[in-house]
């Protein structure tokens, strides 16, 4: 039987490439939910409207899967100087980290019955805090806790929770600092590879913990980010 992956956020950036990927070459069936692309949907994926801050949404979509073996959390908005307002705020944590939680608790019961596993997209700024984006930094930080937190308390149930760390990369959620001259070159200062990941790079990691290769892997949080971790 053909094995389904669900991707949240999968219509655009980092998601999207995922998405196409777990198609591709892993020749999944793969649902990319979340809002509509700014131009065209990825190829080879079922792609539906899926806000993750809706649980009726949620539910219908979880309800029509006839098994589900890999979830992808990709979902994620940003607001920037904005989430120093904390409705703002509110906003982006409840779309990036409550919403993941959402989902993965409705998903729970299907990945279990197929020995599934979960990869949570979290961010380098679960590890540094950011005077521009608390809010997104606070969320993505708690990203790793649930990752870790999850993984406890699903292993009994057979489901592995694992999360990549992406660097900066280049996607329509990054373009302001692409557009900022002074901003870009601090970016490639500091990371050791010397340029921007593509969301290509994000794809190989996710692939891995998401497959069989990663059997005994649960709980682990994976920097994908050229090194700037590490300065």
């Amino acid at each position: 039987m053909t094995k389904t992956a669900l991707v949240s956020g999968g219509r655009s950036g980092i998601g999207a490439a995922i998405a196409v990927a777990l198609a591709q070459r892993l020749g999944m069936r793969v649902i990319a939910a979340g809002l509509p692309a700014p131009s065209a949907d990825p190829p080879a994926v079922e792609a539906i409207d899926l806000d993750v801050r809706d649980p009726a949404g949620i539910a219908r979509l979880v309800a029509g899967l006839d098994r589900l073996d890999v979830l992808v959390n990709a979902a994620g908005i940003i607001r920037r100087s904005a989430e120093h307002d904390p409705d703002v705020f509110a906003e982006v944590v409840d779309v990036n980290l409550v919403g993941m939680m959402r989902l993965s608790s409705a998903c729970r019961d299907r990945l279990s019955a197929a020995g599934g596993s979960i990869v949570n997209i979290a961010s380098m700024l679960s590890l540094f805090g950011s005077g521009v984006s608390p809010g997104y930094s606070a969320s993505k930080g708690g990203v790793v806790q649930l990752t870790k937190s999850l993984a406890i308390a699903w292993a009994p149930l057979g489901i592995r929770v694992n999360a990549v760390l992406p660097g900066w990369i280049r996607t329509d959620l990054t373009r302001p600092l692409q557009e900022d001259p002074a901003r870009e070159r601090t970016i490639l200062a500091r990371t050791p590879m010397g340029r921007w990941g593509e969301p290509a790079d994000v794809v190989g990691p996710v692939l891995f913990l998401a497959g069989p290769d990663a059997a005994f892997v649960t709980g682990a949080t994976l920097a994908v980010d050229g090194g700037y971790a590490a300065m």
